[in-house]
């Protein structure tokens, strides 16, 4: 063959020696980009997809496509658990005050502080049901206050409040929005959201979708943490959430709507684009 090709023995197999080198080179490269694709993916629980863990693998200063990514994705059979679809759960059957929807599902804000949103979910344990009542600012989409307590009194939905307001310190012109649930309607924290010159705005009857953030969140610690944990008390299951909400969700999460930051993360960045602009 040598001959036929005009090279020399040892100039052939220099130059093999190169192609293999070169050939092993790019299997353990795409080995290592896989294995950092596992890494994202089993990180955050099975529900990230290509877009997301294409982020991750440019922040590890891996150069690689979007395309490849996926690809890689396909051949290790890896794919996104999909988001669950709305259950409708609110009591909207009283006759309290209803507010209008000040809302409609503009969801996109400019400014930290001016729409929040808040619901209520369920959480089996084995001792019994536990309550989430959640606060998202929209800006962000962080939780700014949640609680969890084992009734859904108004009590529960009080406290969340309490700690968003002590923690964002929000100016007038807020927009606290929710569904017509009893507890959101009650007196006592229609009260309370006056008093901090709040505007309140409802969902319309029986559509989660004026709510969706909110609804899409707790879709989320659901998918990610409470259908893969099995509970036997509600103070295990609320140590676990409190640190999934403070460490997992605010600080960590990827979220697309925020360009693939964190809501911490995006909030900083406000934060510094500020002190720029004043400087």
């Amino acid at each position: 063959m040598c001959k036929v090709l005009g090279v020399s023995k040892s100039g052939f197999y220099k130059w093999k020696g190169k192609h293999l080198q070169g050939e092993t080179e790019r299997e353990k490269k795409k080995a290592e980009i896989k294995q950092m694709i596992c890494k994202s993916y089993h990180e955050n629980y099975g529900t990230y997809g290509s877009p997301r863990i294409h982020d991750d693998l440019i922040e590890w200063g891996y150069h690689v496509s979007q395309k490849t990514v996926g690809r890689y994705m396909k051949e290790m059979g890896l794919k996104a658990i999909p988001e669950e679809k709305y259950v409708v759960t609110t009591d909207s059957d009283h006759d309290m005050t209803i507010y209008p929807n000040l809302v409609n599902r503009q969801f996109n804000v400019e400014t930290p502080n001016t729409v929040w949103v808040a619901d209520i979910t369920y959480i089996w344990t084995i001792e019994g049901w536990l309550y989430l009542a959640s606060i998202m600012d929209l800006f962000s989409r962080k939780i700014v206050g949640w609680n969890l307590g084992s009734t859904m009194r108004k009590e529960l939905i009080m406290e969340a409040l309490k700690r968003a307001m002590t923690l964002r310190q929000p100016g007038d012109g807020l927009i606290h929005h929710s569904d017509r649930g009893a507890q959101y309607c009650s007196k006592d924290y229609i009260d309370e959201l006056n008093e901090a010159n709040v505007q309140i705005s409802m969902s319309k009857k029986g559509d989660p979708y004026d709510n969706a953030c909110i609804e899409s969140f707790h879709a989320t610690i659901k998918k990610e943490l409470i259908y893969r944990s099995r509970f036997k008390t509600r103070d295990e299951a609320t140590k676990v959430i409190n640190h999934y909400i403070s460490n997992r969700y605010n600080e960590r999460r990827k979220h697309s709507k925020l360009g693939y930051l964190s809501p911490n993360n995006f909030e900083r960045n406000y934060q510094r684009s500020n002190l720029d602009s004043i400087s």
